[in-house]
């Protein structure tokens, strides 16, 4: 009860950031190997442009994911632990109030902490959130499936929609988090989309790069 009001778990902590993510009083001590949360979009993209590369689009992203995969429900395969191992950090307890840790973290871990896919990718599903590049729609499927048969390299629409919140401008994330349960979320599925406003950073949305080949 109370997912659909996000005051219900969510709070807005001052001064808590990429260098203090738990509030103005943390640091990233002991965190270095862990990704970069309370990123903006804006944030992510001068970043990229600082470091010559770019945010990945959303196909880009699932491709990444998948490692090689077809029509497999994880980066890794179709059993979410395969023999009791847990392949990524994700949650489990009753959401939100209690993660029991059972994959031996109950916040962000270390990028390297969980096997890599088959491109040799780490959390590309559960860790934080990744931002995508496309801006979001529900219907962006829909709308590429409509233009012909095979839709190459698609680079997303050219507006944000989102009718739950019309006048927010949002961009896809993808590969879930921590906070993601088996029943609530569930979005570290590599086929599964999210959304954020562009402004927003939390404690487990960050971003990854790519640069394009020449």
């Amino acid at each position: 009860a109370g997912f659909e009001d996000p005051s219900k778990w969510w709070k807005y902590e001052p001064g808590a950031n990429w260098r203090h993510p738990d509030g103005p009083k943390s640091t990233l001590k002991g965190r270095e190997e862990h990704p970069v949360v309370h990123i903006a979009f804006e944030d992510a993209q001068a970043y990229a442009k600082w470091a010559g590369k770019r945010l990945p689009t959303e196909a880009e992203y699932e491709f990444a994911a998948r490692g090689g995969l077809d029509r497999q429900l994880y980066s890794w395969g179709n059993e979410m632990n395969p023999g009791r191992k847990a392949m990524a950090n994700t949650f489990q307890g009753t959401f939100p109030s209690s993660d029991r840790g059972e994959d031996g973290y109950t916040g962000t871990s270390p990028v390297s902490a969980f096997p890599a896919n088959g491109f040799g990718l780490f959390d590309m599903g559960g860790n934080v959130w990744q931002w995508c590049a496309d801006w979001y729609r529900p219907d962006a499927y829909a709308t590429d499936a409509g233009t012909g048969p095979v839709v190459r390299n698609p680079l997303g629409p050219s507006e944000s929609y989102d009718p739950q919140e019309p006048g927010a401008a949002k961009r896809v994330i993808r590969g879930g988090s921590y906070l993601c349960s088996e029943h609530f979320c569930s979005r570290y599925l590599v086929g599964s989309r999210g959304k954020a406003e562009i402004s927003s950073g939390t404690s487990n949305l960050g971003f990854r790069l790519v640069r394009s080949a020449h």
